[in-house]
C-alpha cells in the first residue's frame, strides 16, 4: 500500500540539537499525547493539540543549551520522567513540569549523548563515558575518538549491562563495565544508535540500528562474544547523514517501522518484509535538518503521524489525518499573535554565501539547490586566492549544500562568509581545513597483497609530534593521541581506491601505499612540518616498480569512461541536425540511436563532473612526475608529449611510455 502523510505544523521552539524531542506515553491506545522539546536557549517545553491549536502544558525558565532530552522512569512502568543534559549538568522533570532532580556530574567536557535505563544513567561527553547507578559513579572509559552517540541493551532482558559507544572512527565500542569487551566495524562514522523496534526485538533483547553521517543504515545483533551483521542499506541516492532514528507501526500492518531523519532534511519511512529486509515505504523532505524524530499520534486521537523537531526549532507532524480544511473566498487563515511573530522572525533566511579558497578546488553542482552562484576572477600569485564564489539566495533559503573537489598535494582553507536576510546586515564566518591527502576516508582493512611504496621516517620527535602531523596530513583521525606506544591507521582513496597504511611510535613513522603520488605528498609535506618545528628527519624509501602500472590500472576505467562520456556528448547535436533533417532515426546505427535516447542525461552527467577529465589527467601526470622524482630525474619536459598520449588514449601505448621515460 501506499503512504500518504500530510504535513501539519505545530509550533517553534529555539535551535535544536538532535535528539531533544520525545513523546510522553499516551493515557490509552491511540489517544493524542503530548511532546515534550529541549533547545539551545535551555527551555524545555511541554504542549499538546487541542482543537488545532498548540496548547502549553510547561515551559522551564532559559539556562544552558540542551544538547540531549530522554524520558526515563521505573522499568516496566510508562517512561514520562523527563531528563535532560545541559552542560554538565542532568536535570529532570514530571509530566507536569516539576524538577525533581539536578545532578551536577563534574564531567570536565559537556555532555553530548545521554541513555537512561530505571535507575542507570548512561553519559558520554566528547571522549569520556560514565554510567551512574542513582547517581553514584560506576564506571568510567576514556576512547580514542570522539563518542556520538551512546546506548544501553534492555537490562530487564538481559543478565548483565550492556553499554555500546558509537565512534567517530568508525567503530561501536561494546563495553562490559570499564573496559571494551569488542569493537564491531561499521561502514561508516555512526552517529545515532537505537534499540531495534524501541526494545532490541525478539527474546534476546540485542538487536540495535545504527545510522552514520554518511547516510548509511544498518542492523547489529550484540551477542556477548561477537557481533552478528543482520542488513546494511547502502546510500544509493547520496541523501544526507542520519541524525536520528525511531521504530512505530505507521503502516497499519502490525509491524514496526524504521523512521528515519537527516541532515538534508530528509525524512524516510522503511517497512520490513517477510524476510525482515527493509523497504523504502516513503520519504518527504523539509527544508531543513531533521534533528528528532517520534511516531506516535499529536493531532488528533486515532490517526498515527510521524512528528519531526528541525534544525531552527519547528515541531512538525506527517500525519495520516487526511487534509480537508478549505478556505473559502473572503475567509482569512486565522494566526495568532506569536505564529505572526514567528513567521516573521523566520525571515532570517540565508541572503547569500561567499566561498574563498586559497586552493584550487572544483564546486560540483547539487540539484537540490536552488541558489544562483556567481565566479569571481581571482588572481593566485598575487593574494593566494583560487576561487571566489557567491551563491545569493532564493527567498526561505534556509539550507544550502555544496560538494567540492580538491586536489591532492594542494592544501589550505576554506573560508565561507553567510550572510543572513536581516538587519542590521551581519555575517559570520566559517573556516574549513583542506588537507594534503583530502581525497582519504578512514576503512578498517586494506588489501596487503597489492605492490606497495614505503615511506619511513625515523628522528627525535615524540608520539603525539607524529600523530600531529597525520591530523594534519589526512582527515577522519581523532585530535588527541591514541593510548599505547604505536597506531596504525588504514585509508583508501574515494576517488581511485588506493590504500594507505600509516604506522608510527616515538621516533619513527612507516607510511605504505600501492600509489607512488601519496608517498610523494606525505614527503614534502612532512619533512616541510619536522622543519617548521626544527626537528631532524631521516628519509628513506622503497619504490615498488610494479605499484605505478597498478594505478594505471586503476585509473584506466574511469579515464575510458569520462573520454567515451565527452565523445558520445560532442556527437549529439550533430545526431540531432541529421534527425531535423531526416525527420527519423531509423537511418542511424543503433549506437547513434542510444546516444539520441539518452542525450538528456548523458549531457545532465556531463555537466556534473566538467573537470573530471582534467582532473584524471592532472592524476596520470603527478604519478609520471613522482615516478622519476623518486630516482632523481626531472621529466617536466616531457609532459607535453605524455597529455598527446593521453589525447589519443590507448592504455597500452601509456604504459609503454612510463616504462620507457
Amino acid at each position: 500500500m501506499d503512504l500518504n502523510l500530510n504535513r501539519a505544523d505545530y509550533l517553534q521552539v529555539g535551535v535544536t540539537s538532535r535528539k531533544t524531542m520525545k513523546l510522553l506515553p499516551a493515557s490509552r491506545h491511540r489517544a493524542t499525547q503530548k511532546v515534550v522539546i529541549g533547545d539551545h536557549d535551555g527551555v524545555v517545553t511541554c504542549f499538546g493539540m487541542k482543537k488545532g491549536e498548540a496548547v502549553t502544558v510547561f515551559k522551564t525558565l532559559p539556562e544552558q543549551k540542551i544538547a540531549r532530552l530522554e524520558l526515563g522512569g521505573v522499568l516496566n512502568t510508562p517512561q514520562e520522567k523527563i531528563f535532560i543534559a545541559a552542560g554538565s549538568e542532568i536535570r529532570g522533570f514530571t509530566k507536569r513540569g516539576k524538577q525533581f532532580l539536578s545532578f551536577e556530574t563534574n564531567l570536565t567536557e559537556s555532555i553530548k549523548a545521554m541513555h537512561i535505563s530505571g535507575s542507570d544513567l548512561f553519559l558520554s561527553a566528547s571522549y569520556i563515558y560514565n554510567h551512574y547507578c542513582d547517581c553514584k559513579d560506576q564506571h568510567y572509559y576514556l576512547s580514542g575518538d570522539k563518542i556520538n552517540d551512546v546506548i544501553c541493551l534492555p537490562v530487564e532482558r538481559l543478565p548483565r549491562i550492556t553499554p555500546i559507544l558509537a565512534c567517530q572512527d568508525r567503530v561501536l565500542r561494546v563495553l562490559q563495565g570499564s573496559d571494551v569487551v569488542y569493537e564491531v566495524e561499521v561502514p561508516g562514522p555512526p552517529t545515532v544508535l537505537s534499540l531495534h523496534n524501541g526494545n532490541g526485538v525478539g527474546d534476546s533483547g540485542e538487536d540495535l540500528w545504527f545510522g552514520t553521517s554518511d547516510g548509511k543504515l544498518g542492523l547489529i545483533q550484540i551477542t556477548p562474544s561477537k557481533p552478528i551483521h543482520k542488513w546494511e542499506i547502502r546510500n544509493e541516492k547520496k541523501r544526507g547523514g542520519i541524525l536520528c532514528v525511531d521504530s512505530f507501526d505507521i503502516v497499519g500492518d502490525g509491524v514496526k517501522d524504521l523512521l528515519v531523519g537527516r541532515d538534508d532534511g530528509m525524512v524516510e519511512v522503511y517497512s520490513f518484509d517477510h524476510a525482515n529486509e527493509p523497504v523504502l515505504r516513503f520519504d518527504q523532505a523539509l527544508s531543513e535538518s531533521v534533528t528528532s524524530v517520534q511516531g506516535g499520534c499529536v493531532g488528533k486521537d486515532g490517526y498515527d503521524e510521524i512528528v519531526v523537531s528541525t534544525y531552527s526549532g519547528w515541531v512538525t507532524g506527517l500525519t495520516t489525518e487526511p487534509v480537508h480544511k478549505e478556505s473559502g473566498p473572503g475567509e482569512e487563515l486565522k494566526l495568532n499573535q506569536d505564529i505572526q511573530n514567528k513567521i516573521s522572525s523566520l525571515r532570517s533566511e540565508l541572503e547569500h554565501l561567499q566561498y574563498k579558497s586559497d586552493v584550487p578546488i572544483d564546486l560540483l553542482d547539487v540539484d537540490k539547490n536552488s541558489a544562483v552562484v556567481s565566479f569571481s576572477s581571482c588572481d593566485s600569485e598575487s593574494n593566494d586566492n583560487f576561487l571566489l564564489a557567491t551563491y545569493r539566495c532564493q527567498a526561505n533559503t534556509t539550507r544550502l549544500e555544496l560538494k567540492i573537489r580538491s586536489i591532492e598535494g594542494q592544501y589550505g582553507t576554506l573560508q565561507a562568509y553567510v550572510t543572513p536576510r536581516i538587519q542590521p546586515k551581519t555575517c559570520q564566518v566559517r573556516q574549513y581545513l583542506i588537507k594534503p591527502l583530502s581525497l582519504h576516508q578512514r576503512t578498517h582493512s586494506i588489501d596487503h597483497d597489492r605492490p606497495m611504496n614505503t615511506l619511513t621516517l625515523t628522528g627525535h620527535f615524540s608520539f603525539a609530534e607524529v600523530h600531529s602531523w597525520v591530523v594534519f596530513c589526512l582527515p577522519e583521525v581523532p585530535e588527541k593521541p591514541p593510548a599505547g606506544e604505536c597506531v596504525t591507521f588504514y585509508f583508501q582513496n574515494t576517488f581511485l581506491d588506493t590504500q594507505l597504511e600509516s604506522s608510527y611510535r616515538k621516533g619513527e613513522g612507516i607510511f605504505k601505499s600501492d600509489n607512488i603520488s601519496t608517498i610523494s605528498i606525505l614527503k614534502d609535506v612532512l619533512s616541510k612540518e619536522a622543519t617548521k618545528r626544527k626537528i631532524n628527519l631521516n628519509i628513506s624509501y622503497e619504490i615498488n616498480e610494479v605499484s605505478v602500472k597498478h594505478t594505471l590500472m586503476l585509473i584506466h576505467p574511469k579515464l575510458e569512461y569520462q573520454l567515451l562520456l565527452a565523445k558520445k556528448v560532442q556527437l549529439i547535436d550533430a545526431l540531432k541536425e541529421l534527425q531535423v533533417h531526416e525527420g527519423n532515426t531509423n537511418f542511424l546505427i543503433p549506437e547513434y540511436r542510444c546516444i539520441l535516447e539518452e542525450a538528456d542525461h548523458l549531457q545532465e552527467e556531463y555537466k556534473k563532473q566538467p573537470a573530471h577529465l582534467e582532473r584524471l589527467y592532472g592524476m596520470i601526470t603527478d604519478l609520471f612526475i613522482d615516478k622519476f622524482k623518486f630516482k632523481g630525474t626531472n621529466v617536466k619536459t616531457k609532459v607535453p608529449l605524455l597529455l598527446e598520449i593521453l589525447d589519443s588514449y590507448d592504455q597500452n601505448a601509456l604504459i609503454a611510455f612510463f616504462d620507457a621515460a
